[in-house]
């Protein structure tokens, strides 16, 4: 039940923080991890959404997204700061 709780706690704390940019640190491995911003787009019951910032690729002129899930974030895969 525990577990449950602290899903729902992160679930809450990114809803209120959509339009809010973040910094991501995802943990790739051994020693291995990658940084990325963006603003956090929108939330699911089982993922959310962060918009990346076009700063590393200006060549593109679509903006890149990608999608975690709350799991993520408990087991610290990744690490989610409001910037």
């Amino acid at each position: 039940m525990g577990e449950r709780d602290e899903l729902l706690k992160i679930r809450n704390v990114l809803e209120n923080s959509i339009g809010q940019k973040v910094r991501l640190t995802a943990k790739k491995g051994r020693k291995k991890s990658v940084v990325r911003q963006g603003v956090i787009e929108e939330t699911f019951p089982s993922i959310f959404i962060v918009k990346l910032d076009n700063t590393i690729q200006q060549l593109s002129s679509s903006s890149r997204r990608v999608s975690y899930s709350y799991t993520d974030v408990l087991t610290k895969a990744i690490e989610v700061v409001r910037c």
